[in-house]
């Protein structure tokens, strides 16, 4: 970690432009919330769908599905992206600074940034829907947090090898892990949404059955696949800025 680095990060992340981008998907999130837990209020079949399977759906679908990777792919992209594309990458790269320690520095500025706008507020979210801080809030939450970090990796590592990030990131976040991951059982077991989802099952326990949440793969395979994703990723990247020479074009 480098501090410096660390706060040059955070304020090109956290612009004015940006915050409100980033604002736009929890608030709907806990927009949409709010309006089932109203409604639940006024129809007693709406009150008995929050407390069975509704809530983890809402949870699942938009906060894991669509939430993690957009927010993920702004957080991940945008916190070396920019640098790249303006050239300005050169003076960080100019100083006595470990490639790797950039790198790092970078994913967990990005990642805090996704904790603060994806995982509270689907943490929130989930507060609102069942009316407590329990086994549903808090395994979406450690869910999101895990998807997240992966996420992150994998679209910080995409704004180093291409200048086209953000394009093939909203292509995988919106075709492959909103659509694809989500709906071919072939293609869930490559899907970060159902790694994520493993440890949401394993987090609810007895309880994944009767609010019907079932990952394409069990606790440990997924814990394995996002560390890898994330740790590979990480390096990878690391391993690209080292090579990058500075007379290079970003």
């Amino acid at each position: 970690m480098n501090a410096t680095v660390a706060s040059l990060t955070s304020k090109s992340l956290l612009g004015r432009r940006r915050t409100l981008v980033l604002l736009l998907l929890p608030l709907a999130l806990l927009a949409l919330c709010t309006l089932a837990r109203v409604l639940a209020g006024l129809d007693p079949e709406i009150a008995r769908e929050l407390d069975g399977a509704l809530a983890p759906d809402l949870l699942g679908a938009f906060g894991i599905a669509i939430l993690m990777p957009l927010l993920s792919l702004i957080a991940g992209t945008g916190s070396i992206g920019p640098e790249i594309d303006e050239g300005s990458i050169v003076y960080l790269l100019a100083k006595p600074l470990n490639r790797y320690s950039i790198v790092v520095t970078k994913l967990v500025v990005a990642v805090g940034v996704v904790l603060v706008f994806g995982v509270l507020p689907i943490a929130v979210a989930g507060v609102v829907l069942t009316g407590e801080v329990g086994s549903v809030t808090i395994g979406y939450a450690v869910g999101a947090l895990a998807a997240g970090i992966a996420y992150s990796a994998a679209f910080l590592l995409l704004a180093v090898v291409t200048r086209n990030a953000v394009v093939v990131g909203l292509i995988y976040a919106l075709i492959w892990e909103s659509l694809v991951g989500g709906l071919v059982p072939g293609a869930q077991t490559l899907s970060v949404q159902q790694w994520s989802l493993s440890v949401v099952q394993h987090v609810l326990g007895a309880s994944a059955g009767r609010l019907d949440v079932e990952a394409a793969v069990g606790f440990g395979t997924g814990l394995v696949l996002l560390a890898f994703v994330s740790v590979t990723a990480t390096v990878y990247a690391g391993r690209r800025l080292q090579t990058l020479r500075l007379n290079d074009e970003a």
